[in-house]
């Protein structure tokens, strides 16, 4: 029987005999900025179907192929079930201008049927849609025929099946052909999609779909073809197995910590799976637990995994904690060892994964104790009693309410989809809309209480209790969000690059400057960083700033929050010698800020602390 890392081997061997230039996986943070993750295969490509990077120069070939970590948080509250993941491997070839639908064709065929040695149970084409200019792809079915496969295994699909992209906010697109293959139980699984890149819509897949933008598809300059087939539905197959969970991908690694005791759901097991193998994958590629952005993504698959390992260990919900911290412990060095074979930073980072899941483990652990014990509390006050031949038991509640649910979560921090859990095992209710009500209100009281806020770095006409009145106010604020920019590029001049910003809060007292970075900063570290920002500025360095798009700003050096979104058009603000045209500071920021460096004045860092998992803060002043 092929084992993963065989089929893994044997995709990329095939494919670089016949023309491709194997490509190693892209971290599964991306440098498009339209979306959080790494979603698929084509992601580090799309450049070279635009146009704008040359695959000849790079690669020496117009075809590539990968076996690409991806990752997709829509499926997340559907894991648990016996095909639902995160994180995913996803095999794919790709021709940036190189060869088209024949070629493509018949690679995945010869593929699947000679070296797999898999049956093709039917394939799918595109029917076509006459109102975005889209015929049916009659071209695909010749080619599928002309391979062998009848005209009743080749099934017509539409808009929402078989037309793949954009990515993001705008992209390449265009229709798709997939294969279906048998897995263990005799289902039909899809195991490849095929994508024609024929086209660029400047827009989303949302208006694509309903047509509200009113933009119309574009051709691409260069035509090209973007495969992606998922590696685990490629096992299943292989190895004949009745779900993915069954196929040595999962039960090499995590068999002996996915089986559930008496009473418990098997979903759990398959739950702290899919989770610890997708948060290590994350923590790998330098993503920390926080409560936004990629963070939160993190922070939710780890909390989530913590739960489910509570149960496979037989651990109360409150009180003790060490079977499951040694639990997942084991599952994570077992998952590092065997995923580290292909994926050599897991085991780089072996001792960062470790530690950043046990500081969320501890800090949940007590979250979770508090939390639950007024979850119990509504239980009992909710709920009956009920007599039976054991002497009696309470029945749960019926609904966990919205109202009740946001104050537990607002009290605690304790997370929403761990109530949500809770109440599902209870056969009880979760008040979602509720919730979100709770939510919004809470959002919008926030929204009141912070007025007038410009440049977007946390700079409030009012902040707290204080209310800028005066332009000598507003000074300070200038002087401190300049210092801000300034001990950041100090940070980096000292620490090195790897650290980058995680926001910023400013006040007419104070910069708060938060920064991911793996370790506590020395205190020798700090007076160098100090010294640094006070000798640019008495360098007196001219400060200006332009408008440019995104992309010539990112090539130009500029930097801004870690993941932040921005539009295409930004202003960035540079700080550099007129004569040597040196550059020590260039960053995307609204403003305001000083004319030159020397009118911030002498910068003094008051404290430097932890705030999470990876991110430090940084608290300064300007001295009188």
């Amino acid at each position: 029987m092929l084992t993963s890392a065989d089929i893994r081997k044997k995709f990329l061997e095939f494919f670089e005999r016949n023309g491709h230039t194997v490509v190693k996986s892209s971290s599964l943070i991306p440098d498009d900025p339209s979306v959080l993750l790494t979603t698929a295969g084509m992601q580090q490509f799309k450049k070279y179907y635009t146009g704008e990077l040359d695959a000849m120069k790079d690669f020496g070939t117009r075809s590539t192929a990968t076996c690409q970590k991806s990752f997709r948080t829509s499926d997340i509250d559907e894991v648990g079930d016996e095909r639902h993941l995160t994180f995913f491997e996803m095999l794919g070839n790709f021709s940036f201008g190189g060869y088209f639908k024949k070629e493509a064709i018949t690679y995945a065929y010869d593929f699947l049927t000679k070296e797999m040695g898999l049956a093709i149970s039917y394939v799918t084409i595109f029917e076509g849609k006459d109102d975005i200019g889209v015929p049916k792809d009659e071209e695909s079915r010749v080619i599928w025929q002309g391979l062998g496969i009848p005209d009743s295994k080749i099934i017509e699909q539409g808009m929402e099946d078989v037309f793949w992209g954009p990515t993001g906010s705008e992209g390449p697109c265009g229709p798709t052909t997939e294969i279906y293959c048998k897995n263990g139980a005799g289902q039909d699984i899809e195991v490849w999609n095929i994508v024609f890149n024929q086209f660029f819509f400047p827009a989303s897949r949302e208006d694509l779909e309903s047509g509200a933008s009113g933009k119309k598809l574009e051709p691409l300059k260069t035509p090209g073809v973007d495969t992606g087939m998922g590696l685990e539905r490629l096992v299943m197959c292989a190895q004949q197995t009745s779900n993915i969970f069954e196929t040595d991908l999962f039960k090499k690694p995590f068999g002996a910590f996915m089986a559930a005791p008496s009473g418990v759901d098997a979903k759990s097991g398959r739950v702290f799976a899919d989770h610890v193998r997708a948060a290590m994958f994350l923590i790998a590629d330098g993503v920390r637990p926080s409560n936004k952005g990629t963070g939160y993504v993190l922070r939710r698959l780890m909390r989530r995994g913590i739960m489910h390992a509570r149960q496979l260990t037989g651990e109360n919900e409150t009180g003790g904690n060490s079977l499951s911290a040694g639990h997942i412990r084991l599952a994570l060095e077992s998952g590092i060892n065997f995923y580290g074979e292909a994926y050599s930073e897991l085991q780089i980072n072996k001792g960062n994964i470790l530690e950043v899941f046990e500081e969320e483990r501890e800090k949940f652990v007590k979250t979770l104790d508090s939390g639950f014990r007024e979850l119990n509390r509504l239980h009992r006050a909710g709920g009956h009693m009920e007599s039976g031949a054991g002497g009696g038991e309470y029945k749960m509640f019926g609904e966990l309410s919205g109202k009740d649910a946001f104050r537990i979560y607002q009290s605690f921090g304790f997370p929403r989809e761990v109530m949500k859990d809770y109440c599902e095992e209870r056969g009880a209710r979760f008040d979602d809309k509720g919730f979100e009500e709770e939510f919004r209100k809470h959002q919008d009281l926030s929204k009141a209480g912070a007025v007038a806020k410009f440049g977007g770095h946390g700079l409030y006409m009012k902040t707290g209790e204080v209310t800028i009145r005066d332009a000598s106010e507003v000074e300070k604020v200038t002087r401190l969000h300049t210092a801000t920019h300034l001990l950041h590029a100090g940070l980096r001049a000292v620490l090195g690059p790897e650290v980058r910003q995680d926001g910023s809060d400013i006040t007419i007292e104070r910069t708060r400057f938060d920064f991911r970075f793996p370790r506590k900063v020395t205190s020798e570290e700090l007076v160098k960083v100090e010294e640094w920002v006070n000798q640019i500025i008495q360098k007196d360095l001219k400060v200006e700033w332009k408008e440019t798009d995104y992309e010539s700003a990112v090539k130009e050096g500029a930097l801004g929050f870690f993941r932040e979104r921005y539009p295409e058009r930004v202003k960035v603000y540079s700080m550099f010698e007129e004569k040597s045209g040196e550059f020590y500071s260039k960053e995307f920021c609204g403003g305001p800020h000083v004319t030159h460096t020397a009118e911030v004045g002498k910068f003094k860092i008051l404290k430097e602390e932890a705030v999470g998992a990876g991110v430090r803060r940084i608290r300064g002043i300007i001295e009188p």
